[in-house]
Formats: structure tokens, sequence, C-alpha cells
């Protein structure tokens, strides 16, 4: 896994940083695991639009990913490394000992050939996804469940991982990427390592055409607007002051966010750092 630089034979190639795509073994997905995906434009469905700078991009096929493993016991085998177009991290595409496949989300050191295997009696190796009362203490992790049985929902990323802290009663404690530390239910699965494809974060597209194949579309700025679009708007030549804010109002610089009695804050032990 690496990054390439390009020769600056035109502009766009100057400053041009990709991915390198050495650690892919197929280039066509399973047909069993993929669908359709539609592009909205970012409209709904009276046609209007509803978010700004959304549109075009390249046609693209949604993989089925297995978040859950629910699949107890049973080894799977690793096929190939695939490029999936919906998310940074590569996956991996797993052959039962039962013959069923699925994708997961592919780990740091995960490769062809390996066997991996989920469930309460799994070894705590990379790829194996278990329990986190299973999980030894100091462990990095990566695919973490928030309610059990429903499936990963935290540090799914490029190149992210968290770390298995300590434990309390029936919760485990947990260093999330963002420097958050929160409980989590024991009971919750994690699949052990951190996930692949970490040189993401080096890329630089080099140009605004590659925007425009992930389909973002130019984003102006609101202080180039009049007043009538942008509360940042209008002014004589480039007017400055005022407090960056969007285009609803709220501030866009230090004003939180977050609902002051949301559920969850009771499981927050430390918060992430500013």
């Amino acid at each position: 896994m690496g990054i390439r630089k390009l020769k600056p034979t035109t502009p766009g190639q100057r400053h041009k940083v990709i991915g390198a795509f050495d650690t892919i073994t197929a280039s066509t997905p399973e047909k069993s695991l993929v669908t359709g995906k539609r592009s909205t434009g970012g409209r709904n469905n009276s046609g209007q639009m509803t978010m700004r700078y959304i549109g075009g991009g390249h046609k693209r096929k949604y993989r089925f990913i297995d978040f859950k493993r629910s699949k107890d016991g049973i080894p799977a085998t690793v096929k190939s490394i695939e490029y999936d177009p919906n998310r940074t991290s590569r996956i991996a595409l797993l052959y039962y000992a039962d013959g069923e496949k699925s994708y997961i989300i592919a780990p740091n050191g995960l490769e062809v050939g390996q066997t991996v295997v989920s469930g309460s009696e799994a070894a705590p190796e990379v790829g194996n996804t278990l329990p986190m009362v299973n999980i030894p203490i100091g462990t990095i992790i990566h695919n973490i469940e928030l309610r059990p049985g429903q499936g990963a929902k935290l540090v799914r990323s490029a190149g992210a991982f968290a770390q298995l802290t300590s434990k309390e009663g029936n919760y485990a404690i947990i260093k999330m990427p963002s420097g958050e530390t929160r409980k989590i239910l024991a009971a919750c699965k994690a699949t052990i390592g951190s996930v692949g494809n970490s040189d993401h974060g080096l890329e630089k597209s080099g140009k605004a055409g590659r925007s425009r194949w992930l389909g973002r579309r130019p984003h102006n700025r609101g202080v180039v607007m009049n007043p009538v679009d942008h509360p940042m708007g209008g002014g004589e030549g480039r007017a400055s002051g005022g407090h960056p804010r969007s285009r609803t109002g709220l501030y866009a610089k230090g004003l939180k966010t977050r609902a002051p009695k949301k559920h969850s804050s009771k499981y927050i032990i430390e918060r992430r750092k500013k």
C-alpha cells in the first residue's frame, strides 16, 4: 500500500498524488454482491434541489458489505482485495466454508489466502470479529457496533482505528480516532486491526475535474454572494468583518450543535480534542 506522485507533464499532473492499486487483486466485483446505485443530483422526489453542489460523477455499483459478521464459527478464506468507489477503504471478498460469499472492509495486513472467522471463540487476530468482552485490553480495533447485533457503525474509513483501553462491568472503554473516550456495551462486536488504505489521507486530486468525477460540483463562498443570498454577502469590494456563518445564519466556527440532553452523552467519558 502506498501512493504515487506523478511527473508534472501537464498542469493537472503537477500536484497529483494518488493511491497505488498494488494491493488490489481483482478488477471486477462479485456479481451476486452488487446492485445498481442511483444518484439523486441533490434533488428530492419532486425534483427540487435540496443539497447544493452535487451532480454528475461516474456511475457506481453498490457493493453489499457484511457489517454484522453474524456467521459465527464458520471460517472464511480471503479470495481477493478490491476497490470500492463508495468508500475510502478497500474491501475483501470472503468465501465461507459453507459456500456463501460476502464482502468485508479490508483491514491493514489482510492478504489473499488468509482465513478469518467471527464469533466469541475466534482468536484476536487481524480480520477476526468477536465480542469486545473477549478482546484483550489494549487491542487495536475497528468496525465497532453500538448495539449488539446492529452491525458496525464506528471506525470504518481508511486508516482509522480505535483502542480498547479497559472494561467496566458490562461496558468496554474505547479510545476513538477523534480522541473521544466512551463506553460501549462489551457484548458488541468489533474487528481486530486497523482499516486498510491508510495512505488515503495523503492523496491530492491535482485538478478540479477529479472532483467532478466524484459527483462534486463547484462550491461558491458566501462572501461573494449578494445580501439576499447569504448573511455574509454584499458590501463594497471585499468586505470583511462579521461572524462566519452558514446560509441559514448558524455560526460556522465554535457553535456547539450537539443536543444538550442527548441520551448518549452519559456514555462519553472524555470529549474529543478541540
